[in-house]
Parts: C-alpha cells; sequence; structure tokens
C-alpha cells in the first residue's frame, strides 16, 4: 500500500503546471554543457597516465559506459539537490508527514484557483471560508463593520473586530490553533486593578491583536492585512468600508406598532418582525479594495449567515450594491434556511429572497442555493 502511494506521489512531479519540471530540464541542460567543457580539457591533457584507462572504463564498450556514466551522474545530482533542499530549508519549516509533491501540488491548484468574494459576517461567513480555501487561494472576504463588538468600539476605539477575527481564523493555516487562540476571552481576575476596572475581563484575545496591530501600524486595514500576513492566512479579509457606521432597523410589534432600533444586539432582542434595516449614515464610501475584488472576481458569494446582520450590512454600502450589480461574475446567495432567532423566525427560502431584494433591488443574485 505505501509503495503504492509512494509512485503516485512520485507520478505528480509529471502533472503539468506544477512548476519544477522546467527547472529540473534546465538543470540538466547545465550539468550537460559543463561536462562536455570538462571532457574537452581532458582531451587537452591527453595522454593521461595509464591509471585513466580503468578509471574511465575504457575496457567496456563506449555506448555502455556513456549509460553507466550518465544514470550515476543524474542520480549523484539527484541526491545531491535532495539532502541541499533539506538543509537549507530546514530552519524555516516544521517537520510535515506530507510529502513535498503533495504540498506543491496542493499549492499549486489551489493558485490557479477561481476569484471568489464572499460577503457576509458571522460565523455562517467563515465556515464558508474554511471550505473555500481547500480549492483555491484567490478568495477574498468582503466583512461588515456594523457588527456587535460594542464593547471593543467603545473601550478600544476600534471597528467591530469580531467578524474580521473569526474570518483571519478561518483563514489560517493552522486554523484550529489559531480559532482557540483568538476565540479564548479573558477572564473577569485578570489585570484588574479596581473593582471599577474591568481590565481584559471579557476581551476576546483577537480582538485585542487586532487593536494591538492597529496601533502598530497606524490605520485599521492595515491592521487587518498585517495580522493575514503575520497568521499565514490564504487570501484577504477586507471591511466593506472603512466608516463608523450603525445598524438600525424598523421592528413592527403588536403592541408598541412601528419601532426603530438601534445596534446589532438591540434587534436581535428586541422582538417583532423586521420591516427594513438601514445604516446610519447610509452614504458610507466602500473601501476601494473590496470594490476591485467585486468587480474582478469569477464568483461573487453573499451567506449563509444572518440575513439581516451580517448579509445586508454589505450590500447597504451603495459602492458594494453597484459593484456587485456590475460585475460580470457568477453570483449566488447562500440561503440561510436555519431561524435566526429575533430575525428570521419562521421564513421560508421565498422570503429571505424576498427581504433582499426589497433592500437591493430584484436579480442583484440570479442563483440562490438552499440546502
Amino acid at each position: 500500500m505505501k509503495s503504492r502511494q509512494h509512485i503516485q506521489s512520485a507520478l505528480k512531479w509529471l502533472i503539468p503546471g506544477i512548476g519544477v519540471k522546467r527547472w529540473v530540464l534546465l538543470l540538466a541542460c547545465g550539468i550537460a554543457l559543463l561536462s562536455l567543457g570538462f571532457s574537452f580539457l581532458l582531451r587537452e591533457l591527453y595522454p593521461l597516465p595509464s591509471v585513466f584507462y580503468y578509471l574511465t572504463f575504457q575496457f567496456i564498450p563506449r555506448g555502455l559506459r556513456a549509460g553507466l556514466f550518465g544514470l550515476a551522474g543524474a542520480a549523484v545530482v539527484m541526491l545531491a539537490l535532495l539532502y541541499l533542499n533539506r538543509a537549507l530549508l530546514e530552519p524555516f519549516v516544521e517537520p510535515d508527514p506530507e510529502t513535498v509533491i503533495n504540498a506543491v501540488y496542493r499549492y499549486r491548484r489551489r493558485e490557479r484557483g477561481p476569484k471568489i468574494v464572499a460577503i457576509g459576517g458571522g460565523h455562517g461567513l467563515a465556515t464558508l471560508l474554511r471550505g473555500l480555501k481547500q480549492y483555491t487561494s484567490n478568495i477574498t472576504a468582503v466583512v461588515t463593520v456594523a457588527g456587535s463588538s460594542g464593547r471593543a468600539r467603545r473601550e478600544l476605539g476600534v471597528l467591530p473586530p469580531g467578524d474580521f477575527r473569526n474570518c483571519i481564523a478561518a483563514l489560517a493555516d493552522d486554523e484550529a490553533l489559531t480559532t482557540q487562540l483568538f476565540q479564548y476571552r479573558f477572564p473577569s481576575t485578570l489585570l484588574r486593578t479596581s473593582s471599577n476596572d474591568s481590565g481584559l475581563n471579557g476581551h476576546s484575545f483577537g480582538n485585542l491583536f487586532i487593536t494591538a496591530m492597529r496601533e502598530v501600524t497606524g490605520s485599521f486595514e492595515q491592521a487587518i492585512l498585517e495580522s493575514a500576513r503575520v497568521l499565514a492566512v490564504q487570501g484577504r479579509v477586507l471591511p466593506s468600508t472603512l466608516q463608523d457606521v450603525t445598524l438600525m432597523a424598523d421592528l413592527r410589534t403588536e403592541t408598541v406598532g412601528l419601532n426603530r432600533v438601534t445596534g446589532e444586539s438591540s434587534i436581535t432582542e428586541a422582538g417583532g418582525g423586521i420591516e427594513r434595516v438601514y445604516l446610519a449614515p447610509d452614504d458610507a464610501p466602500a473601501y476601494p479594495d473590496a470594490v476591485r475584488a467585486l468587480l474582478d472576481a469569477d464568483v461573487i458569494v453573499a451567506g449563509p449567515g444572518s440575513l439581516y446582520t451580517s448579509v445586508l450590512p454589505n450590500l447597504l454600502v451603495p459602492d458594494v450594491a453597484r459593484a456587485v450589480a456590475a460585475s460580470r461574475a457568477l453570483k449566488v446567495y447562500v440561503c440561510n434556511v436555519a431561524t435566526q432567532r429575533g430575525e428570521t423566525d419562521g421564513y421560508s427560502v421565498g422570503d429571505h429572497v424576498a427581504a433582499l431584494e426589497a433592500h437591493v433591488g430584484a436579480g442583484l443574485f440570479p442563483v440562490v442555493l438552499a440546502n
């Protein structure tokens, strides 16, 4: 079984597009030219001592002698390259049971994958990104900044980093450990100087990491980019806008009638049916890189995730919706058919689509995916 796996791994070197065979061929040509030059030098030094008669196997036919020297030379070159590669890379890579060709093959396949832009927020977007990164590295996550990290916004003075934290963890190389680290929340007894000082109580490490990176880099968008680079993230995580926006909603209840509430958490806790959601201000400029990614995409996916608090806040940024409409990409809305308490209680797939079109217009997402 193992020998069969080794053969299959070895055959992968022959797959077009790996980007290795061309350099091996160039190396072979260089060695051949070097050998040719060396042979001319030997001819100039002729006659050689009689011992060279035996060292160069001149007592066997010339064709067989050429084959023996060729095979021996190829074996020595391959062995030298193998151990040179190990010696050079050993300080920079962790021990991994995965073969080199499998790693190269996966990298090349994902590098040539489609350009996919995922729009949303929350755990739905993070789950989607975990699946997409197995097939392509050309992923851009466009994330809402109207999230629920109210304490981070109030105490740390940053845009809500919660959804960015989840997406960075989902796209990281070591996803399991990064997710566990970024979701860790400090206990209430840590670093409190007084009863009135909350210290790190309740703050997640991921939020603090992004906040610290913002202080180092000088801007929130640069902090997200550098955080992704440090954690070897496959793809990009971009905000839909850099403006500090607030999500608002008109709710209708039997007792109060139409009521407007402010803030993501307030919307889900207020009860009643959501008639419409808004951003304040409603003219926030889109993040330019997010617009460029949408226009250049092969596939645009909205959802899965909370319709009113994760998906729509991105599309309510006017330039984001216009970029989606102008893009030639395949546009898919992944319907979150699970009930979202306080948002989509009792919604069918048709209700989700109707609410989406009521906010951003009909036909923006021609394909609807529902399980």
